[in-house]
């Protein structure tokens, strides 16, 4: 994978977290990500994130259930093996109302927690770069991705001045990998991390 250069600011409040989001983007600056400890409402409609296609996958699942469930127990009850239930016809439909619904249910947690743990890239074994380690504690950290035309000094001097605490550059690798973190370094350190 390739190896990528990052600005990488820590705040410690959400205000000013908002604020500094807010002038990097008018300044055209290529935000790649920010990372918090807790959820933080807004932030990414100020980042200019897309609204989720999660709803629209959990409908398509929750329909392919249904599909599922209806065109096997009607190939079972109605052509491959036709029981004569309490005098109900083959084709009952009101009685397969309940394993329809909760094949439907089982489709859609299933597929939607399936599909959030693939765009989120997260699953067992599978790890990637932390940018810094206090953002599962008490700083959120906004990590800029350096183009050709970035300038780090004045980025980093930008970020300051924006009321990053802590700026520093990192060359990180942006995939995930499979396997363990090193046993020498500490749990959210790359061995590819080169600190400048």
């Amino acid at each position: 994978m390739a190896i990528k250069r990052f600005v990488v600011g820590s705040f410690e409040e959400e205000p000013v977290l908002f604020r500094a989001v807010k002038k990097v983007r008018t300044a055209g600056y290529k935000l790649y990500d920010v990372f918090t400890p807790m959820p933080i409402h807004g932030l990414d409609k100020a980042m200019g994130l897309r609204e989720t296609s999660i709803p629209t996958a959990g409908f398509i699942y929750g329909i392919t259930g249904t599909t599922t469930a209806l065109c096997g127990i009607s190939y079972t009850l109605v052509y491959d093996w036709p029981l004569n239930i309490g005098g109900k016809p083959h084709f009952a439909l009101p009685a397969w109302i309940p394993i329809m619904f909760e094949l439907t249910v089982l489709f859609s947690a299933v597929g939607m927690v399936m599909t959030f743990c693939y765009l989120c890239q997260m699953a067992p074994f599978v790890r990637k770069h932390h940018f810094s380690p206090r953002s599962t504690d008490d700083r959120m950290v906004m990590v800029i991705e350096c183009t050709e035309k970035t300038n780090e000094e004045e980025l980093k001097t930008f970020l300051s001045q924006t009321g990053a605490e802590d700026v520093h550059v990192q060359n990180a690798e942006t995939g995930w990998w499979l396997g363990s973190y090193s046993k020498n370094k500490k749990p959210f350190e790359n061995p590819n991390t080169i600190l400048a």
